[in-house]
């Protein structure tokens, strides 16, 4: 049942996201509520998939990378909605629903089996949960700047074509780009506070200073730098959305290169 309602998910979460990519290009709002439409349908599968997933093992099933991918992606869509019911944004989903699509196919090319846990580590899930909900706040912040840089072009060299018309006003999509750092980075260090208080009950040691965590690290120093540049220097506009791409990029590398390790030590 798990497997049927996630690959339903799939299938609507890549619908949803032609159906976006086509709203970017034509002038028709009945696109952005047949996307919406598509999007909540496939919300709702995600969420019955994760549960039953839960309910089949008997446990919450975050240990895996499989699920914390899928978890992330589950938690990207659920931010979009809510922004969505709130503001009513719909272009947001342009870009939000193809990286929910793609952590969800990341997600599908990794193996399935719920680890067995020792019993110290049985609690690793909080750890996953605040690590993926801090690194949504930073995709959202990411997306909210890659916004920010098309319609600051498109101001600049006056093309008020249909995108230009669709996008969010600078000011909102700057206050967007802080607010999700700003719920992020608390996230996100809950989540590293967690992981090694894991590890020192399993392993005896906080940090193990391997490549991974001190990647993990200095993507966390990165983004304090950030939010202490927005809050107290006042970096805005586009430096902010220069930076936290650049940041996000270093959020994807650290996970690929933890998953690489892994499958390595699993051959």
């Amino acid at each position: 049942m798990p497997a049927t309602f996630f690959i339903a998910t799939i299938v609507l979460y890549f619908a949803g996201t032609g159906f976006f990519l086509a709203y970017l290009l034509r002038r028709s709002e009945a696109l952005s509520q047949v996307s919406l439409g598509v999007t909540a349908v496939g919300f709702l599968t995600h969420t019955l998939a994760l549960l039953t997933r839960m309910l089949e093992a008997g446990q919450v099933t975050l240990a895996s990378f499989h699920e914390a991918m899928s978890f992330f992606s589950w938690a990207l869509v659920l931010v979009f909605l809510f922004v969505e019911i709130r503001h009513r944004i719909h272009v947001l989903g342009s870009f939000i629903l193809p990286l929910a699509l793609i952590s969800l196919l990341s997600a599908a090319a990794l193996p399935k089996e719920v680890p067995t846990l020792e019993p110290v580590l049985k609690t690793v899930w909080v750890h996953v949960t605040l690590s993926m909900l801090g690194t949504v706040g930073f995709a959202v912040a990411f997306v909210a700047g890659i916004m920010y840089l098309i319609q600051d072009g498109l101001l600049k060299s006056k093309r008020f074509n249909v995108l230009y018309s669709k996008l969010p006003p600078l000011d909102f999509l700057d206050r967007l780009n802080q607010q999700s750092i700003v719920m992020g980075f608390p996230l996100l260090t809950m989540g590293i506070i967690t992981g090694a208080i894991s590890a020192e009950f399993a392993r005896g040691s906080y940090l193990s200073w391997n490549p991974e965590q001190l990647w993990a690290l200095a993507t966390w120093l990165f983004y304090f730098v950030v939010l202490m540049g927005r809050l107290t220097v006042g970096w805005r506009a586009k430096r902010a959305a220069y930076l936290t791409i650049i940041g996000f990029a270093g959020v994807v590398l650290t996970f690929i290169g933890v998953m690489l390790k892994a499958h390595g030590a699993v051959a």
